[in-house]
């Protein structure tokens, strides 16, 4: 993949997310009545600034990139993609990695990480949160 691409792909949820928020605004809710346009308006930037979050994480996610190539190069580790498996961006990320590798189907085998939606409204929404912790010998 070229870096467009790779961009495009890895930043899916934020480009979903921008075009949710743009059509939202879009539509002519004033029309209807002019009280519904501050929570459209509100709805909207929340909307609008989670996808400016996620693109902001454009060079996180470059270095883990990099990160999880250093580490899968002789062999695949697959304790080094549990923690990816818990968000939808982090998915992403392991695919991307695991084709850059040659080894799609090795997906299949890390899906049983992944925490379902339900699981996690079941625990009350908490965000999830990604570290690495880099060895100096690793970059």
């Amino acid at each position: 993949m070229n870096k467009i691409q790779t961009f495009l792909y890895l930043n899916l949820y934020s480009l979903l997310l921008l075009s949710i928020g743009m059509i939202l605004i879009g539509i002519p809710i004033y029309k209807i009545s002019v009280f519904l346009c501050i929570p459209q308006i509100i709805i909207s930037l929340i909307i609008l600034i989670n996808s400016a979050r996620l693109f902001s994480s454009w060079d996180d996610k470059k270095k883990k990139i990099r990160i999880l190539l250093s580490k899968n190069k002789k062999s695949i580790k697959e304790e080094s993609f549990i923690i990816f498996m818990t968000a939808p961006c982090g998915r992403l990320l392991v695919k991307h990695v695991l084709k850059i590798i040659g080894k799609r189907d090795m997906y299949k085998t890390l899906k049983k990480y992944r925490v379902p939606l339900y699981v996690k409204v079941k625990n009350n929404c908490s965000d999830v949160e990604t570290k690495i912790y880099i060895n100096k010998d690793v970059i």
